[in-house]
């Protein structure tokens, strides 16, 4: 068999991917998340907390919610069917990290929950991480009205 008649055979027995009802998903679940996100804002503005601290309370909840929902398994179906639409950031990153600490609970808590929790965070933390410092770094050697000769 050669490359061609390979390559019709994976073509023939691959299904197609319905991206117009996968967008769909990904779009309505995604904006549902962050509306959730926007209510929640309001809820405690509404509440007395000043804006900043509404910022903080906001991430604080749907972190919580995530994997709370992830705990539960539900978190793992929504994503199935929004695909990234469930990954706004900070909901798909607490997911990113209970998923590993529920899968290896088994082998106990340093060396399955401990040591799996961040195979797939890590990564991003290291690298978003470092690219701050260096965001940070190019500012401060750019930014001449930050540095204040004695």
């Amino acid at each position: 068999m050669n490359k061609e008649d390979y390559q019709k055979v994976v073509e023939d027995k691959s299904p197609n991917s319905p991206i117009i009802k996968n967008c769909f998903n990904a779009f309505w679940v995604g904006g549902l998340i962050c509306a959730i996100g926007q209510i929640l804002f309001e809820f405690f503005k509404y509440r007395g907390l000043e804006e900043k601290l509404c910022y903080t309370s906001v991430s604080m909840s749907l972190i919580f919610l995530s994997a709370f929902l992830t705990a539960l398994n539900v978190f793992n179906r929504i994503g199935k069917f929004a695909g990234a639409g469930s990954l706004i950031p900070i909901t798909g990153f607490a997911n990113s990290i209970v998923s590993p600490a529920m899968e290896y609970k088994s082998e106990g808590y340093v060396m399955g929950v401990g040591s799996k929790m961040f195979t797939v965070a890590g990564p991003v933390l290291v690298y978003g991480i470092s690219a701050s410092i260096i965001v940070g770094l190019i500012y401060m050697l750019f930014n001449t009205q930050s540095i204040t000769l004695i």
